[in-house]
């Protein structure tokens, strides 16, 4: 298992990659631990810097106050990777939490790494579990690779290599905070083995639509137009965050039909742009 990050530094700044939703999540086995597998778009990240100061303190401008976590839980989390509980931190996630891109994990992954972070990511998963009760894998250099349970922090098995992708991410919904204690979720063993066997885009496609449907049966919103602006535009899928609004149609990539955006527009969403994902000609089933 690899132990690098995905972020990238720029003049003093850290760019931490967040998340778009999930291919698939839910319950493995009817009372099991719940599962992901992280949808992770290019470009999609959060940006931070520290700056040196003898106090701790988080500035994230126009974000709920106590974002990520509050700041005697920042100490603790700081603590427990026997990090230094001084500095002064600016983070800008790309999105507000709650629309399910990962906001609060990035956060703090990037505030490990300025604070001078160079342990496993297995650690640093722990850390993040017990500051905001569930993460997402987004301290792992390849997260979409990963079956992931979010309440454990921990990797159940390494997935296969993704291919290459062409998506178009909006939002649906109003931002919904993440509560660790929710277990309103479909069984999706059957899923996470077929996860395991695809082998293409188009099957990938298929279990992320069959995992988005089965949630949003259970836990709405009823009224979301997403399946069908994929049928209707020729996507070979379509994923959701399962706990959040960001929603994406799944394409293989140059077959983005030119109109589409406008209709997702048409049919309700917001901050529609297109995304990419996966890893080139690398195919499904290649692990790495």
């Amino acid at each position: 298992m690899t132990s690098a990050f995905a972020d990238h530094r720029f003049g003093g700044i850290l760019r931490q990659a967040c998340h778009f939703g999930e291919w698939l999540q839910g319950r493995m086995g009817a009372d099991g631990p719940v599962v992901l597998v992280t949808l992770r778009p290019d470009g999609v990240f959060l940006r931070a810097r520290r700056r040196a100061s003898s106090r701790l303190s988080v500035k994230t401008p126009h974000m709920p106050a106590g974002f990520p976590v509050p700041l005697q839980v920042l100490r603790r989390f700081l603590s427990d990777l026997n990090l230094p509980l001084t500095g002064a931190y600016h983070l800008h996630p790309a999105f507000p939490p709650g629309l399910g891109t990962g906001a609060s994990t990035a956060a703090l992954v990037a505030i490990a790494r300025l604070a001078g972070y160079c342990g496993p990511p297995a650690l640093l998963a722990r850390a993040c579990v017990a500051a905001e009760g569930a993460s997402d894998p987004l301290m792992f250099n390849h997260p979409d690779r990963l079956i992931w349970s979010s309440r454990e922090g921990k990797v159940l098995t390494q997935g296969p290599a993704l291919p290459r992708a062409h998506l178009l991410g909006g939002f649906f919904g109003p931002p919904l905070q993440t509560r660790a204690t929710d277990s309103a979720y479909d069984d999706i063993s059957d899923l996470a083995a077929a996860w395991q066997r695809a082998r293409n885009l188009a099957d990938c496609a298929a279990i992320a639509r069959d995992s988005a449907t089965r949630c949003l049966s259970r836990r709405g919103p009823p009224d979301d137009p997403t399946a069908q602006l994929a049928r209707d535009l020729g996507a070979l899928g379509w994923s959701a965050s399962h706990s959040g609004a960001a929603r994406a149609l799944i394409f293989a990539p140059g077959e983005v039909p030119r109109h589409a955006a406008a209709r997702m527009r048409e049919a309700g969403l917001r901050n529609v742009r297109p995304l990419f994902t996966g890893d080139g000609q690398q195919g499904v089933g290649k692990h790495a």
